[in-house]
């Protein structure tokens, strides 16, 4: 299975990736397969952004073994 996008807003989203996936492989990723159009593409919620409600940066997928689930902001 490879990576895909699950879920799009104006300035958010969220990825579905291989949970062996560097953060430089899901900005990859994102950014071209639905550009944000900011001039810095988007941005992982990174540990302790109050965005994250308290979740971890990177979720395990129910639906899709080794797979985790990282919400970005534009």
């Amino acid at each position: 299975m490879s990576a895909e996008i699950t879920k799009r807003g104006v300035l958010d989203c969220q990825v579905c990736v291989p949970e062996n996936f560097s953060d430089k492989q899901v900005l990859r990723f994102v950014n071209a397969a639905n550009p944000c159009g900011t001039s810095n593409g988007w941005a992982i919620r990174k540990q302790g952004d109050p965005a994250l409600l308290g979740c971890d940066e990177r979720v395990k997928c129910l639906d899709r073994e080794g797979h985790v689930h990282i919400m970005l902001d534009a």
